[in-house]
């Protein structure tokens, strides 16, 4: 499936997916943010796969390319587990890295501790693992941007095939429930066994840097890398800082031939 640009049917609606590199080099998942698509890792798709990676990235169901949805299911994120899950057979892959941005990295520790036996490592990069105050402000932030720049809700219409108010409004409306307040999964994180990379912009709009340290603390053997300068669009904003530090990561944890 190297070169696959095509829907896959996966429970009951169809998810977007581009691979490319050589099937049955190691393979790289990428999970992009709240607001994001397969587009969001443009700068990160062709560089992996330079690197010797069988790289797949996808519109999460209600995103992009992919089936429309009518909410999502924040914070625990089921549906997108499951459908990780069910790709990966798909693909025909026992085991892959997982690279997670925002609520991508949220899944992928999800991910990782539920199915540790086909997580070969696991890339965090402003993961949320509990609401803390500075979400609030930052969200309500995006709310305004969406309302008021037309820049901006043009961009999200083009990435999201012309459904960008369904998967704004529900982004916005799912992690601003007040049941979501008392949200931790820290206790789940203790099950993580792979290696793990977690990376915060240390000017994250969203979380302060003890949000990665809480991360860090909570998985045995993980790294912490905390960027200066960076904003929560690390990994599109600041890639030529990212991707080898990412790169170098994968390597030493998986073997690439």
């Amino acid at each position: 499936m190297a070169g696959l640009k095509s829907s896959l049917r996966i429970n009951g609606h169809d998810l977007y997916v581009e691979a490319e590199g050589e099937k049955g080099k190691p393979a790289v998942i990428l999970l992009h943010h709240g607001l994001g698509a397969v587009n969001s890792w443009k700068s990160q798709i062709a560089f992996l796969s330079a690197m010797g990676f069988y790289t797949v990235a996808y519109d999460r169901w209600g995103y992009g390319k992919s089936s429309p949805r009518q909410a999502l299911s924040l914070p625990y994120f089921e549906p997108d587990i499951d459908d990780l899950l069910v790709l990966l057979e798909m693909l025909g892959l026992q085991t892959a890295a997982l690279v997670g941005h925002s609520d991508g990295g949220t899944i992928g520790l999800y991910f990782a501790a539920q199915y540790p036996q086909h997580v070969h490592c696991l890339v965090t990069v402003a993961a949320h693992i509990y609401v803390e105050p500075k979400m609030k402000p930052g969200i309500e932030n995006l709310r305004i941007g969406f309302e008021q720049d037309k820049r901006l809700r043009v961009g999200l219409q083009r990435l999201h095939a012309g459904k960008a108010e369904t998967v704004f409004y529900n982004w916005y409306n799912g992690w601003l429930k007040p049941e979501h307040l008392n949200w931790d999964m820290r206790p789940e994180l203790q099950k993580i066994t792979c290696p793990v990379l977690v990376v915060q912009g240390i000017e994250d709009e969203h979380a302060t840097p003890q949000h990665a340290r809480d991360i860090t603390a909570c998985i045995p053997g993980a790294e912490l890398w905390l960027v200066p300068k960076a904003r929560h669009m690390l990994p599109q904003e600041q890639a030529e800082e990212f991707n080898p530090r990412l790169v170098e990561f994968l390597k030493r944890n998986i073997h690439v031939q």
